[in-house]
């Protein structure tokens, strides 16, 4: 079998779970991003401390614990007593989750920047407390947390390599099967940083588009 032969071969073994990687980025995204506004949300403008406690003790645990153990909980530890989720599910809700407490933090950080005096001006001259965070505090929190927002949205895709781990159907799960069978250890690997080099690439513009649209706003 000839070079290129062996390479389209590759290719198309990994592309079958090139949708899966897609799939679980973007859920998982979606999941922590919401996540994580809400748990910013009442971090920084409620005013109860045991949900202070509470938010601080999640973002904390969900930080420091490796996210293939959270993994191995949801799919493997549920499982043992009865409640089963399926590999994607599991992949999309332990990365979601832990994304929750990674943009919580995010969104919390771009609330503080803004100058305390906002809030009372805006109460004051007549705006609702709903349309004070929603309508003046949390567009400029967003705009702050863009960045670093999307470097997150980076790094997950990436991370959606350890899902292999509970064999969730990606681009990693049928690298390694295709290792075990052809032991074309190099082309396979260089490929799979290919795709995810691909992947990245659209996201990364999408994530420039947005910081330059937000950035002419606030100009």
């Amino acid at each position: 079998m000839s070079g290129l032969s062996t390479f389209i071969m590759v290719l198309e073994g990994l592309l079958a779970g090139v949708g899966v990687t897609v799939l679980v980025t973007l859920a998982s995204l979606a999941l922590g991003v919401a996540l994580g506004f809400g748990l910013a949300l009442l971090r920084v403008f409620g005013g109860l401390r045991p949900v202070h406690f509470l938010i601080d003790a999640y973002c904390e645990i969900m930080r420091n614990i490796p996210a293939l153990t959270h993994l191995f909980i949801l799919y493997f530890g549920l499982a043992s007593i009865g409640f089963r989720l399926s590999a994607i599910v599991a992949a999309i809700l332990g990365l979601g989750l832990i994304g929750g407490a990674v943009t919580c933090d995010l969104f919390r950080s771009g609330f503080a920047a803004l100058p305390k005096g906002q809030r009372e001006a805006a109460l004051a001259v007549g705006f609702t407390p709903f349309q004070t965070i929603f309508d003046i505090l949390t567009p400029q929190a967003l705009r702050i947390a863009l960045p670093p927002l999307g470097n997150y949205a980076v790094q997950l895709l990436k991370d959606t390599s350890i899902v292999s781990a509970i064999a969730a159907p990606e681009i990693m799960f049928y690298a390694r099967s295709m290792v075990t069978s052809s032991f074309q250890t190099t082309l396979i690997y260089v490929t799979v940083a290919g795709l995810y080099l691909l992947l990245g690439m659209p996201l990364m513009q999408a994530i420039r588009f947005l910081e330059s649209r937000y950035g002419r706003l606030k100009a």
